[in-house]
């Protein structure tokens, strides 16, 4: 879910705090000055300072008005950015209490003044993420938005995504637009490459400091790719809004510090700074553009999507009279599109209004490589295209003939020379490759480039420095040949008369001539300059950038003995992306010879990738070499790559069985999966994961008897994920019976209420964010609640998954006490009904894993009906009616045939269609009231009559008569149009009241199975309005 507060820089400040008095009471310090400052100003009284002296933050405490002025300053100092981060730091310092043991930030109200400070300089930047993520790292900006979104009273434990946004304060839906906008634009900017900058030996003292902010980031990271897609659908509800919005400034965030809140006045529609629609769609579609254009190496299809983001943006640019709120990269943007267009194919080659990016990316796809070599040949005039894009589309050939593609080698060295003529028309250095296809000379490649310098200079008023270089290109072409042939056809070419003059191009015959003779008289010509090791840097970099690519073992292999052969260095570094489990770093590491030491590295880090990536099948080849590669060294390693390949083919199928296949592992597998589990080899590195999802694996291919009676009893002590599994296991097998399974039943009660307890060394908050969720996990339990949950989304067995959702779902309703608003699930009553350390459960925690979990279930069986019914409820108690009844809805289609059929009692029964009934109710559906007063065994007259009072109804009140079947209700219908005139409506009725089949004479079976026929048909005409 959203945590508003996830892993957010060891802030512990309490949810329903009280700005009350903390800056209206400052205020009355206005234009008075503290003795520090008034003694550090005297100071160099007299004296000529070079610089003014820097406000210290202290100093905004003391002296309301002086933030404002300061960030109304030319050159303030310390900047705005620079404030923030001072605050926050001041605002989240531990304490330490008497017993010398150290504390969370107290929440007092200099902290409060602190962290509202933050916000007012945030505000004066019209919360701009372009400056702000510039100017502050991660955790600083993740610390002060979620500051943001607990003032502007974001509900705590709700998800961004199930907010309705048209019906939340300005300000407020503000601030969870800009939260989710600066979560995807984060995510966005953390896949780009970063310089790793090396400390220097004065910097070794802060290297543990940098290491825990990285963590920090790292968890932050993690949180927010994992909320994106919640985050993508805020952001998609948001420009979806057609009215303005507003954000708030110096002046609101004020009233909000007085309590003038209490009015309403920072909750209406106009306080704040106002955003029109147009200029917030602008530039929500931008970063929602980036974002979809960041999935799209994954999700070919997010490339279509990114496509018509960055289109809006373009067409609401052109739109809006004024750009004051929208902060995007027009050159970015204008790139975006390009590659959008031609990743997407959304471009014609001989659309005359394509770009030239367009055009060339359209012709390779149509493979027309010729009309590619004219293109650039014409850009050489023109010269239109970057040299960096010209670069990158003959890299792209080059990588497809390195995959074995051969017959694109003419098309690489074609357009090599094209773009070396390009240089040398700039005056730039010729490209290395070009050098190289120089020493392998023939006469049709003369040819080509002879050909390519003429239509180069085609053009009316060329400039004289182009002619010039033109002039030294041929001039180095001579001086590189050395076959007498290709020499005269440079030098007799009419180009070649052109360009030098005539004193130049004797002085170069003559050059060539003494030079042919020394090389006739020779024994051993010469080497040239480009033979030579100089070139061996980039021959390096050539085979490093395949050893990147490569997946093929043999291949790899080959590639790093040619690297070994020409430098000693590590190259498992080459890429930063590849990466081992931690647990196996220092075994692999440990190897003596370096060139096994990489292999074994590489081999790994690309089998676990391929695994990431479920490309299940390299991963495999990879692995086996790897296994073949130690098992003639190292027992150790042998066992490691044992574990890893069944770990792979776990993972591989899991994966087959979430694709739909029901095909039953092979025993072997379960057997290797056994013995794993069994296993006991000291000093061997094990990593946590494989146990874990072999645990998973065995509950969901129902390996119960072997969890429940022939695990070894020392590993159920020291696993906690055989201790999971096996009391899961022992409960869904005895489920049928809720008294044999209650001891089972209690003892994972016992644990999961462990896991879910606050932790005895912090102090319980009183803030309510979920985010602190992190840092208040109990060491008490088995497992940490973050790692629990990990465990419990491999699981996909819905026995496994009902058991914990009940339990789950219990132990909510327990925390929570409140009986008119409980949720249900199956099998409750095999859990305790109360807990006798209440306190010490995390409240929020349980809230929150219920959601999850059953959010998770509902990803893999959408269609589960207890399911539908759990979420339901979660969705009713916390007065998200639409989408309650949405779910409601959704449980009764699923079991009978979309209410073809009756829909079975016990799942329509009494409290569900009463909650039916509210949520209609709520949302001012009156007819739909009291049509489903009659679903009830008892019809509900009361409810029904009350509703039918209602004028203002928001459904389609007498559309719905025709599926009222109570001849009281339709009686009662008649009178109430007739008392208020309504002259149509009654007609209607007394139609629907005359119906034969309703006539009360009629035998109980025709009266049920016009009840029956009007109840299918009402639940079908709801199905089409929710769903």
């Amino acid at each position: 879910m959203r945590r508003h507060g996830a892993l957010c820089v060891s802030l512990t400040t309490k949810r329903n705090r009280k700005y009350g008095g903390d800056l209206s009471k400052r205020r009355m310090n206005n234009g008075r000055m503290s003795s520090e400052t008034v003694d550090r100003v005297g100071a160099v009284v007299g004296s000529r300072p070079s610089t003014p002296l820097q406000t210290s933050w202290f100093e905004f405490l003391l002296d309301s008005s002086l933030l404002e002025k300061h960030l109304q300053k030319s050159s303030s100092d310390p900047a705005a950015v620079q404030l923030i981060v001072q605050f926050l730091e001041q605002a989240s310092k531990p304490s330490v209490n008497e017993q010398n043991q150290v504390q969370p930030p107290p929440d007092n109200r200099r902290n409060r003044t602190l962290k509202l400070l933050a916000l007012e300089v945030a505000a004066h930047m019209k919360w701009d993420l372009d400056a702000l993520e510039k100017g502050l790292t991660i955790p600083v900006l993740n610390m002060l938005l979620n500051e943001l979104l607990c003032v502007s009273k974001v509900p705590p434990g709700v998800k961004h995504v199930d907010l309705e946004l048209s019906t939340l304060p300005p300000t407020t839906a503000m601030a969870v637009i800009i939260y989710n906008r600066w979560a995807i634009r984060t995510i966005v900017l953390s896949s780009f490459p970063e310089k790793q900058t090396k400390p220097g030996p004065h910097q070794m003292n802060m290297l543990s400091i940098v290491q825990q902010e990285k963590e920090m980031t790292d968890n932050i990271l993690t949180v927010l790719k994992e909320q994106a897609t919640d985050s993508i659908s805020v952001l998609e509800g948001a420009v979806q809004l057609k009215k303005d919005f507003y954000v708030h400034t110096l002046r609101t965030l004020d009233l909000l510090a007085a309590d003038a809140a209490a009015n309403g006045e920072t909750e209406s529609s106009t306080a704040g700074l106002r955003i029109s629609a147009d200029e917030l769609h602008c530039q929500v579609h931008y970063d929602l553009g980036g974002i979809f254009f960041q999935q799209g190496c994954t999700d070919q299809t997010a490339y279509k999507k990114a496509r018509d983001h960055f289109r809006q943006t373009k067409e609401l640019l052109t739109k809006l009279d004024s750009t004051v709120h929208v902060h995007l990269d027009g050159k970015r943007l204008a790139g975006y599109w390009n590659a959008c267009r031609a990743l997407t194919e959304d471009c014609d080659p001989s659309d005359s209004q394509n770009t030239p990016y367009n055009q060339i990316n359209s012709l390779i796809r149509a493979q027309s490589y010729q009309a590619v070599i004219e293109l650039f040949v014409k850009d050489n005039v023109c010269r239109s295209l970057p040299n960096n894009f010209r670069r990158s589309v003959l890299r792209e050939f080059l990588y497809k003939v390195q995959q074995g593609e051969s017959s694109l080698d003419e098309v690489c060295y074609k357009l090599c020379v094209c773009n070396a003529v390009r240089d040398a028309l700039e005056g730039e250095v010729l490209s290395v490759r070009f050098q190289q296809l120089l020493l392998k000379p023939s006469k049709r490649m003369v040819d080509f480039i002879l050909e390519v310098c003429t239509l180069s200079l085609e053009k009316e008023r060329l400039p004289e420095t182009s002619r010039r270089n033109m002039a030294t290109f041929m001039k180095t072409l001579c001086e590189t040949l050395e076959e007498l042939p290709l020499l005269f056809v440079v030098s007799s070419h009419k180009l070649f008369m052109e360009l030098l003059k005539e004193d130049e191009r004797k002085v170069l015959v003559e050059q060539l001539r003494k030079r042919s003779a020394t090389i006739n008289l020779s024994a051993k010509p010469l080497p040239s300059f480009y033979d030579i090791p100089a070139s061996a840097s980039v021959n390096i970099g050539q085979l490093e950038q395949q050893l990147i690519l490569l997946l093929e073992p043999r291949r790899i292999r080959q590639i790093l003995l040619e690297l070994h052969g020409m430098a000693e260095r590590p190259f498992w570094r080459v890429n930063s992306k590849w990466e081992v489990p931690p647990d196996y770093v220092n075994v692999i590491l440990g190897i003596k010879d370096n060139l096994t030491k990489d292999l074994v590295y590489i081999l790994m880090a690309k089998g676990l990738h391929c695994i990431s990536i479920k490309d299940f099948a390299h991963a495999r080849q990879l692995f086996s070499a790897c296994l073949e590669l130690v098992t003639e060294f190292s027992p150790k390693l042998r066992q490691v790559m044992l574990n890893e390949m069944l770990l792979l083919e776990v993972r591989a199928h899991e994966a087959m069985a979430a694709e739909g296949s029901k095909e039953r592992p092979p025993p072997d597998l379960v057997s290797r999966v056994r013995g794993y589990l069994e296993m006991r080899i000291h000093d061997l590195p094990l990593r946590q994961v494989v146990g874990e999802e072999c645990v998973a694996f065995l509950l969901n291919w129902r390996e119960n008897d072997y969890l429940t009676l022939q695990v070894p009893p020392s590993l159920v002590m020291n696993n906690p994920y055989i201790k999971l599994g096996q009391l899961l296991a022992s409960t869904c097998k005895e489920l049928p019976g809720p008294k044999e399974c209650r001891r089972t039943a209690k003892e994972l009660w016992e644990i999961v209420v462990q896991i879910c307890s606050v932790s005895i060394q912090h102090k319980r908050n009183n803030d309510g964010r979920v985010g602190l969720i992190k840092h208040r996990e109990s060491s008490m339990g088995i497992l940490y609640r973050s790692k629990f949950i990990t465990f419990i989304k491999k699981l996909r067995e819905p026995l496994v998954l009902t058991t914990l959702i009940s339990l789950f779902v219990r132990l909510n309703s327990i925390v929570r006490d409140d009986i008119v608003n409980e949720v249900t699930a199956e099998h409750l009553t095999i859990w305790p009904s109360t807990l006798p350390t209440i306190q010490a459960v995390d409240v929020e925690a349980v809230a929150v894993t219920v959601k999850e979990l059953v959010s998770y279930a509902l990803t893999l069986n959408p269609n589960n009906q207890s399911w539908l019914i759990t979420q339901a409820d979660i969705y009713f108690v916390t007065n998200q009616y639409s989408a309650a009844l949405n779910l409601y809805l959704q449980a009764g289609a699923v079991c009978s045939d979309f209410f073809t059929k009756a829909v079975p009692p016990d799942v329509y029964s009494d409290q569900v269609l009463k909650r039916m009934i509210k949520c209609c109710s709520m949302m001012n559906c009156h007819t739909q009231v009291a049509v489903l007063c009659q679903f009830l065994r008892e019809v509900d007259y009361m409810t029904a009559f009350k509703a039918l009072q209602e004028q203002n109804s928001h459904d389609a009140m007498d559309s719905f008569y025709d599926y009222i079947w109570d001849v009281t209700i339709l009686e009662y219908l008649t009178h109430i149009h007739h008392k208020r005139g309504e002259t149509e409506k009654r007609q209607i009725a007394i139609k629907a009241i005359g119906q034969t089949e309703l006539n009360t004479s009629n035998p109980e079976e025709v009266l049920q199975l016009a009840a029956q026929k009007r109840k299918k048909r009402f639940l079908q005409a709801m199905a089409k309005l929710y769903f």
